[in-house]
């Protein structure tokens, strides 16, 4: 069981800023995801809280000890590398088992840490082989075999699924799962760039851009409300549709005159004072509806995609602006090269002022 807190935490190699004002609580069982572009210092970060890569600012700590100069040996954490790691002339027993050899434990209870790891993997029957007679999911879980015997205080996950094809990585996200219910107590960070395995596996998301964070909450929060059109375009596929429009009435429900024509209103409550404010509008493609009355937009369907369950329209782009993106039920090639017209329910429709929801002001 442990807490982590990480205080004002940055991280420079020189004159160059990589990380900085890093705040963030993690309580006792929770499964944090670390998401954002690459180069955003998700995996950096990570390696900061194993003690990795120094912390050149602010404090890291363990149920309120600070861990900034104590060796990645002694914080209680175990990591699960991308690559598995293991040492191919070992048998999976002993991959397991290594490093409580090198802690000298005794036989016995090397063999009841090793044997209950692996009941908890489903790789009892994989014990006496070698890595190369593995495929690359059981590898995977021969890696978090090895880090489940030390009993860690803390598991940390840097982009463990990417070496994997779709199915194994679908079939192995959901052993992660089960593997945290089984564990509850269990604190775990994860470092992903795939934001089905975010949105699946995680008690909250940090999202990282900048050099640091840009909005922490649960899946649903951060899909749902973003504080940002950063997030707001990070977190969901396709990414959320932002148009350019102008305040013109305000209260309980905003609207919105959007650039080029359509009207938008929202749910999101707006003063007097906002009158005239050049705002954007946020949709998302699942949120967009086809109407014959007042809409958000309309365009020309350039391309349609075909997915079974759903279609997705994409517009012509006017001028240099980007072509909008809708995701409709269903089957729709018949739309290709029609006019449509969209719209969207009022409680879905995001406004954003200088890069930032007018929710969160």
């Amino acid at each position: 069981m442990a807490d982590l807190k990480l205080i004002d935490v940055a991280k420079g190699y020189g004159d160059v800023k990589v990380l900085s004002n890093i705040n963030l609580d993690i309580k006792t069982g929770e499964l944090i995801v670390f998401v954002g572009p690459s180069g955003c210092g998700k995996s950096t970060l990570l390696r900061m809280i194993a003690g990795l890569e120094k912390i050149t600012g602010g404090d890291f700590l363990i149920d309120g000890v600070r861990m900034n100069d104590v060796p990645p040996a002694q914080r209680g954490i175990a990591m699960v590398f991308q690559s598995y790691a293991l040492y191919p002339h070992m048998t999976v027993r002993e991959n397991m088992s290594f490093a409580l050899k090198l802690a000298k434990k005794s036989p016995a209870e090397i063999n009841a840490a090793v044997d209950k790891a692996a009941r908890i993997l489903q790789l009892t029957p994989y014990l006496d082989r070698l890595p190369k007679a593995l495929s690359g999911g059981q590898r995977q879980r021969v890696a978090i075999g090895r880090s489940i015997v030390r009993d860690p205080k803390v598991y940390l996950f840097d982009e463990p699924l990417s070496n994997l094809d779709a199915a194994l990585r679908v079939a192995t996200r959901i052993e992660i799962a089960q593997l945290k219910e089984s564990m509850p107590n269990s604190t775990m960070i994860y470092v992903t760039h795939d934001q089905v395995e975010a949105m699946t596996l995680a008690s909250r998301i940090v999202v990282l851009a900048g050099g640091g964070i840009s909005q922490v909450g649960t899946p649903l929060e951060l899909y749902e409300r973003p504080q940002n059109e950063f997030v707001a375009q990070f977190i969901g596929s396709p990414a959320m549709n932002l148009l350019d429009g102008e305040v013109t009435a305000t209260g309980a429900q905003t609207t919105v005159s959007l650039t080029g024509g359509g009207t938008a209103i929202s749910s999101v409550p707006t003063r007097e004072s906002d009158k005239g404010l050049k705002v954007r509008i946020g949709v998302r493609p699942e949120d967009f509806v086809p109407t014959d009355g007042t809409h958000i937009y309309q365009g020309t369907v350039a391309l349609t995609e075909a997915l079974g369950e759903v279609t997705l329209l994409y517009f012509q782009k006017d001028g240099d602006k980007a072509g909008i993106v809708a995701k409709l039920p269903g089957i729709h090639n018949e739309l290709r090269g029609r006019v449509v017209r969209l719209t969207a329910d009022p409680r879905k429709v995001h406004v954003f002022h200088d890069g930032k929801s007018l929710l969160y002001r």
